[in-house]
């Protein structure tokens, strides 16, 4: 059997469906498996994907995400779940590049500012809190007892990260996303949309806006701008400097995201060890400039 009949047979037994479906892969997951499926004159998104408990990925508390996310109007319409599968609405919708995300900054914010504010209202359950550098820590005894290739360079990556996280202020606690990649938001000309809530849950704001911010590589003043919108105020000397650090701080996680997926992923298309570079070398770069600006602690 093939893959393509084997993912064939996967997306048909789905028992949401009530009639024939066509269906084609969506590109861009570095973790899950996407496909778009025409069925019955409606299209969908099928998602598969199972618990990461190495990347502290529930599909539960991610499927309550997203339904929370739908409620508070944020997110496409989850319509059909099961263990390892998720069908959400297809929006008709551009998906964003770096470039958009530059373009944006005003509508990024104050999606994101809403996003921060109203999501509280609409979660269930145990609350989940997502702190990057307990992340970190946790990734790296996660790296040492996989063996990694990387463990040589680890206690390099804990001293970075304490010095990051000492230059975190302290903010209102929020209802993040965490995950703040371009391709996660979606604009259909009229509103923004967000999409994948696998990191979800309670934290400071800062590191929503330090990952747009990296992810899209903004510069100092793309990065005040996105500051000044969000907390409608010019930034303090403080603020800026958690936020410098915190991109840091994302270019490290995402680095290791890539380090542990290289141990237990393996994504169709996804060369992991080329991401952890990529990463690294933003990181180098970004890590120059803060340290350049601010000294190291």
């Amino acid at each position: 059997m093939d893959d393509q009949t084997g993912i064939g047979e996967r997306i048909d037994s789905i028992p949401f469906w009530t009639s024939s479906v066509t269906w084609e892969p969506l590109k861009g997951g570095l973790s899950n498996e996407s496909f778009t499926v025409s069925h019955g004159g409606d299209k969908f998104v099928v998602r598969f994907g199972k618990d990461f408990p190495f990347h502290h990925v529930s599909r539960d508390r991610e499927i309550m995400a997203t339904r929370a996310a739908y409620e508070a109007g944020f997110a496409p319409e989850l319509v059909f779940a099961e263990p390892g599968i998720m069908i959400s609405r297809f929006i008709d919708a551009k998906t964003y590049g770096e470039e958009d995300v530059q373009a944006n900054i005003e509508r990024i914010a104050e999606t994101v500012a809403r996003f921060h504010n109203t999501m509280p209202r609409y979660v269930t359950g145990a609350g989940f809190i997502f702190w990057v550098f307990h992340v970190i820590r946790d990734y790296a005894r996660t790296l040492e007892e996989g063996g990694s290739r990387m463990r040589e360079h680890l206690s390099g990556y804990l001293e970075v990260a304490g010095e990051l996280e000492a230059a975190q202020e302290p903010l209102p606690i929020v209802f993040g996303h965490h995950d703040f990649l371009p391709a996660n938001f979606l604009d259909d000309g009229k509103k923004l949309w967000v999409i994948d809530f696998e990191y979800a849950g309670f934290s400071t704001p800062m590191f929503d806006l330090a990952g747009i911010a990296s992810n899209a590589g903004f510069d100092a003043a793309q990065a005040e701008e996105l500051l000044q919108i969000y907390f409608g105020a010019a930034p303090s000397d403080a603020i800026r400097k958690s936020h410098a650090a915190m991109q840091c701080a994302s270019l490290l996680r995402e680095a290791m995201w890539s380090m542990v997926s290289e141990l237990y992923l393996d994504a169709p298309g996804v060369d992991y060890v080329a991401y952890t570079a990529e990463n690294l070398e933003r990181l180098e770069a970004v890590l120059d400039a803060y340290r350049t600006r601010y000294g190291k602690a």
